[in-house]
């Protein structure tokens, strides 16, 4: 399912952005939790603008400098939309009792809310170019939470191959924030950029991913504020989208393929042809 991350909208009130989320055909939302904006952090009034608005939250995505008690708030959230995924984003490296917190008391979260609960790969700060920012942010880390987020911007700072890590974590992965690097610069569109997001989304149809796919883009390139331009913006966003993911055909490559060998014995036709990718 193809959600819009409210990060993207970013200035507009939270009303607005459910309703533009809807105008523009997404199927949810990917609530961001923001601590500068109360209306994301209600559970109750989100859980209403939803019902009024028509739209339902996919997805909780924690503040990008959480807590216990900042988690405890997204899955409050959760369970009052209805949404069946939260995203946590890993703790400060030095942060030895989060980091705990997080190994020990996450999984009862899941098991006792009956929630997935996914960590996310680590942005690319370190101190003084050696120690990493955050902990538990690398690839073998989110193999270990057993629940996982790919966000694509963030592999493609640190210069990873999307492909190579979707397949060390697709057994775990349940969510995926997508945009393009273009030019150093994160959150680009996802035509726009190096990382083949043609062949990731591809990929994943490929393989029936059953979690959701939130566009995250920077508002800028949405044309964010003029409002003719951004619902084009997100149109052609959405066209991206359904052209390598929802409108591919999955035909089995044998009538009796091993079952075992699930999406490793099928093909991909894409419903158009490859677009080229911008640099």
């Amino acid at each position: 399912m193809l959600a819009l991350s409210t990060d993207s909208l970013r200035g507009y009130g939270l009303n607005r952005i459910f309703q533009i989320i809807k105008d523009a055909g997404f199927d949810g939302v990917d609530l961001a939790m923001d601590p500068r904006n109360f209306d994301t952090m209600n559970a109750t009034y989100i859980a209403a603008l939803s019902e009024q608005v028509g739209i339902p939250v996919l997805s909780v995505s924690a503040p990008i400098h959480s807590n216990a008690r900042n988690i405890k708030m997204a899955v409050d959230i959760a369970k009052k939309t209805g949404a069946r995924i939260v995203v946590v984003q890993p703790p400060k490296f030095f942060d030895y009792k989060f980091i705990s917190w997080m190994k020990n008391e996450i999984p009862k979260m899941r098991q006792k809310e009956n929630l997935s609960i996914a960590l996310e790969n680590a942005p690319s700060k370190s101190f003084f170019g050696i120690i990493p920012e955050h902990a538990m942010g690398n690839i073998l880390d989110l193999k270990k939470f057993k629940h996982a987020c790919i966000d694509t911007a963030r592999l493609g700072k640190r210069k990873e191959d999307v492909i190579r890590v979707y397949n060390t974590l697709k057994k775990y992965l349940v969510h995926v924030h997508l945009s393009n690097l273009r030019a150093g610069t994160p959150y680009a569109p996802p035509e726009k950029g190096v990382i083949p997001l043609e062949s990731f989304l591809t990929k994943l149809k490929q393989d029936q991913f059953p979690g959701v796919i939130s566009l995250k883009v920077n508002g800028k390139f949405l044309h964010a504020g003029d409002d003719e331009k951004l619902m084009k913006s997100l149109a052609e966003q959405k066209l991206f989208y359904d052209t390598y993911f929802t409108n591919v055909k999955i035909m089995k490559s044998a009538e009796n393929a091993d079952p075992e060998e699930g999406a490793s014995a099928s093909e991909t036709t894409p419903a158009a042809n490859d677009q080229n990718q911008a640099q």
